[in-house]
């Protein structure tokens, strides 16, 4: 069966998190993406090793179904290959420091006259403005975008996500923005220019905060739990951020993650209520409204609470989804990493490694009826080195590069 971006060449200047997570997902969609690396390699190779002298699941995690080309492009020789490349690619990605790319001799201009048709993708840390040449790392971007002010408790200080949001959260919105830049080339024939800013992108992961800050000038947003509320969004913990209270309560077995989180939904309240035996609070007037129940928020999450700590979050989860009860219990990455559904929905995959054996990677969080995806392991550092200059170059000549290039 045939895949969604099959015939799609793509040359992936990328390193780190952000950029191999994108061009992974083209990848996963059959486009053949050469990863192209310095003598040294992607330094997330070497970085965060958990076994000597082996690819780092930080690379190998990010890296699969690629090919790896060691260039030098530094050297003459190298530009010249990476000319060559260009020529027959549909699209180019990088996410180096600003300039790093123009200094080597390949502006957008210099690229569009290599090739025309070429889609010319890169992330950057900040778009124009004060932060335009400034480093960005995850955490700074979450700091500068929105997300750190509004994360945490009221109490304490602006804190990071867990979830990549910066990185892995933006190379899926690139992704998606050359998917759009190769169906618009059907139509006009011509490559285009992307670009994405981490701090963009956060941005637009943090738009229902934008929502209440707006809220905000017409009075005390109500669904929040916070008793005050000043001139920005404040931080509320685990509050459900929607129009429907939710929180996270204890449960039985009293570990770090022994936990659920639940949403109260106006058509749940009864049934929730004689579940954990309060159904004296059905009717009662203090709590007959969803309005008036906003002001009893505490009190209600802690019955709930007395319940769930009668029970494993499994078993809560159970009793409650049941009545339909939006919830779901807290799950550790260990929990995850063994998890057997996500292990047959293609979500966690067993990768056999040449040199550090078996490992573990998270699937394709998207799936295609006709376009499956298989997912083979990371390249070896320039392992198809003489394979991509043989499709490239006249056979003396190729190794003669292969050879200059690897050395």
């Amino acid at each position: 069966m045939s895949k969604a971006l099959e015939g799609v060449r793509v040359v992936d200047m990328t390193h780190v998190q952000a950029g191999p997570v994108c061009t992974q997902l083209l990848a996963w969609m059959g486009a053949d993406v050469i990863k192209i690396e310095s003598p040294k390699g992607d330094v997330t190779r070497q970085q965060l090793r958990d076994l000597p002298d082996v690819d780092s699941l930080y690379f190998t995690m990010l890296n699969c179904n690629k090919r790896s080309l060691v260039l030098d492009l530094k050297t003459d020789e190298g530009k010249e290959i990476f000319k060559q490349l260009l020529t027959r690619a549909d699209v180019l990605v990088e996410n180096f420091a600003p300039g790093a790319l123009d200094r080597l001799g390949f502006t957008w201009e210099a690229v569009q006259e290599i090739n025309p048709k070429l889609i010319f993708a890169s992330l950057k840390g900040f778009g124009p403005g004060a932060l335009e040449h400034a480093k960005a790392y995850e955490p700074i971007a979450q700091a500068t975008g929105g997300a750190m002010s509004t994360t945490g408790f009221e109490d304490g200080p602006p804190t990071v996500t867990g979830a990549q949001i910066g990185d892995s959260g933006n190379a899926v919105h690139l992704f998606g923005a050359i998917c759009a830049a190769l169906y618009q080339r059907t139509n006009t024939g011509r490559g285009q220019r992307v670009t994405i800013a981490m701090r963009d992108g956060i941005l637009n992961l943090c738009r229902v905060k934008l929502r209440d800050q707006q809220r905000l000038e017409h009075g005390p947003l109500g669904e929040y739990p916070n008793a005050g509320f000043g001139d920005t969004v404040p931080r509320s913990g685990n509050a459900s951020g929607g129009g429907q209270p939710g929180w996270a309560v204890r449960c039985k077995g009293g570990g770090p993650n022994d936990w659920l989180y639940l949403v109260i939904q106006p058509q749940v309240w009864e049934p929730l209520m004689r579940k954990i035996g309060r159904e004296e609070l059905v009717n009662h007037p203090e709590y007959d409204s969803p309005e008036k129940r906003l002001r009893h928020l505490w009190d209600i999450f802690r019955m709930v609470e007395e319940w769930t700590m009668t029970r494993e979050k499994w078993e809560a989860f159970r009793e409650l989804n049941a009545i339909n009860v939006p919830c779901g219990p807290v799950l550790d990455t260990s929990e995850l990493l063994d998890d057997p559904e996500f292990a047959a929905t293609g979500m966690i995959v067993e990768v056999e490694h040449p040199e550090r054996g078996k490992f573990k990677t998270v699937g394709c969080p998207f799936k295609l009826s006709d376009s499956p995806v298989e997912i083979t392991r990371p390249p070896l550092l320039g392992e198809h080195s003489d394979e991509v200059l043989a499709e490239l170059l006249d056979g003396a000549r190729a190794e003669r590069l292969s050879t200059v290039d690897a050395g």
